[in-house]
C-alpha cells in the first residue's frame, strides 16, 4: 500500500468522496457497523462540496490513484450552508475568541478495508500542514454517541471546547492547534 495525502483538486476527487461518503451514513450501516466502525451523520451534495474545494481544498488520501479517505475542509464562510451545522458554528463563536482563526474538518471518513493502518493520523497530519499558514486551529464536532471517532480524535490530540445538544443530538466540540 502506497498511500498518498494531497488535496482534492479534480471532479472524480469530489465524486469519490461523495460515494465513500454515502457508504459510511447510518442508512447504509448495521447497528453492528455504526458501534464498531462509527457513522458519519452529514450528507453533502456535489455543488456544496465544490464550493467548499474552492474555498478551502478537501484533504484526500489515495491509492493507486483512487481516494480512500477524506477529511472535508469546511471554511467559515460555509457556517449557513447545512442547517444541522449552525448550532455547531454559533458555539464555536461562543468559545473561540473572535481573533483566532480556525478551519472546520467537516468529516473525515476511511475506506473499511484501510481502517488502523494510521491513515486518520495522516489526513488530519497533512491537514495541519498546509492550513497552518491561514488558520490556528482546526475544529470539529462529534456525536457523543460516535465513541470510535471520539477516541481517534482525543488520540490524536484533539481536546475539549464544549458539550451541548443541539438538533435531538448530544455533540462534543473539538479543537486542535495547527502548529
Amino acid at each position: 500500500m502506497s498511500v498518498e495525502y494531497t488535496r482534492a483538486r479534480t471532479r472524480k476527487d469530489l465524486e469519490e468522496i461523495l460515494e465513500l461518503q454515502k457508504k459510511n451514513l447510518p442508512n447504509h450501516l448495521t447497528k453492528q457497523e455504526i458501534e464498531k466502525e462509527g457513522f458519519l451523520t452529514v450528507s453533502h451534495n456535489l455543488i456544496l462540496l465544490e464550493s467548499m474545494n474552492i474555498k478551502c481544498p478537501h484533504i484526500i488520501a489515495k491509492d493507486k490513484g483512487r481516494v480512500i479517505g477524506y477529511a472535508l475542509c469546511m471554511h467559515p464562510d460555509f457556517s449557513e450552508e447545512i442547517p444541522l451545522l449552525y448550532a455547531m458554528f454559533e458555539k464555536i463563536r461562543e468559545v473561540l475568541p473572535e481573533e483566532q482563526t480556525f478551519i472546520v474538518m467537516g468529516q473525515i471518513c476511511i475506506e473499511t478495508s484501510y481502517r488502523r493502518q494510521g491513515i486518520f493520523r495522516g489526513l488530519y497530519s497533512f491537514m495541519k500542514q498546509v492550513t497552518a499558514s491561514q488558520f490556528a486551529h482546526i475544529i470539529t464536532e462529534v456525536d457523543r454517541t460516535n465513541l470510535r471517532s471520539l477516541n481517534a480524535h482525543y488520540a490524536i490530540g484533539f481536546t475539549l471546547l464544549k458539550t451541548y445538544s443541539a438538533d435531538s443530538k448530544d455533540w462534543k466540540l473539538i479543537s486542535i492547534a495547527t502548529q
